[in-house]
This record gives structure tokens, C-alpha cells and sequence, in this order.
């Protein structure tokens, strides 16, 4: 019944400060900036096929194991971790430098993945499973 994802929407303090982040490290296109409804300013940007609705209010209080994983390459990866030094936000690397999170202004948590597809992990795990 459900082919994809429509969109993804956050709830954060600065929608264009936020827009602007994911322009500047994972090369999204911030398509508007909008003054909302209710006085709830907004913004959109579009990651790939992945549209992201920023809209104005306050975020997490904290962070859980919540988050939002991109696959990219380990190219990439090298590259969004430069920019996010860059742009003075917290980040590590994982998994034997094949993962980069890093959290944006609002307690949102980011996976960028370079170790394969999350389909290779359940197959890796149902073999483990198997044995």
C-alpha cells in the first residue's frame, strides 16, 4: 500500500537557520522559506527525493536514540564531516569510520551510513541468526 516516505517534518527553533545547515552539509536545496499559518514560520528542503518540512517551534528537549539515517558514500561522508566542523556542529564518526552522526541546532539526531545497506545488515543478521 505505502510506496514512500512523503516527507519528513521537524519541529525547530530557526526553520531557515536549519534549512541553510542541511544546504550547506548534505547539499539540500532549500526550496522556500514560508511564513506559515498561525504564525508558525516554515521551511522546505528537498535531500534527493527525501523532503524535509522545517516548522517553527521548540524542538526535543533531549536526545534518545532517535534518528534519521542517509546512505551515502564514504567519500561523502569524509566531506559532510569537513563542512560540519565547518558549520560548528557536533558530530562523531562510528562503526569504524563508516558512520557520521552528528545533531542539528534543535536535539535532532543524523546517521550518514557508508558501511552498506540497511538490507545487507538483516541479511547479515539472519545468517548470524542461522548459524
Amino acid at each position: 500500500m505505502f510506496t514512500t516516505i512523503s516527507h519528513i517534518a521537524l519541529i525547530v527553533r530557526d526553520p531557515a537557520r536549519t534549512a541553510e545547515l542541511f544546504a550547506g552539509v548534505l547539499d539540500a536545496q532549500v526550496i522556500a522559506n514560508h511564513p506559515g499559518d498561525k504564525g508558525h514560520p516554515q521551511s522546505f528542503a528537498k535531500l534527493g527525493d527525501i523532503w524535509f518540512v522545517l516548522r517553527q517551534g521548540d524542538g526535543p528537549a533531549t536526545r534518545n536514540g532517535d534518528h534519521i539515517a542517509l546512505e551515502v558514500s564514504r567519500d561523502q561522508l569524509r566531506d559532510c564531516a569537513n563542512k560540519l566542523a565547518a558549520f560548528d556542529v557536533e558530530h562523531f564518526m562510528a562503526r569504524e569510520d563508516t558512520a557520521l552522526y552528528f545533531m542539528d541546532y534543535d536535539n535532532h539526531v543524523f546517521e550518514l551510513d557508508a558501511g552498506g545497506s540497511l538490507e545487507e545488515d538483516l541479511n547479515l543478521a539472519r545468517g548470524t541468526l542461522r548459524a
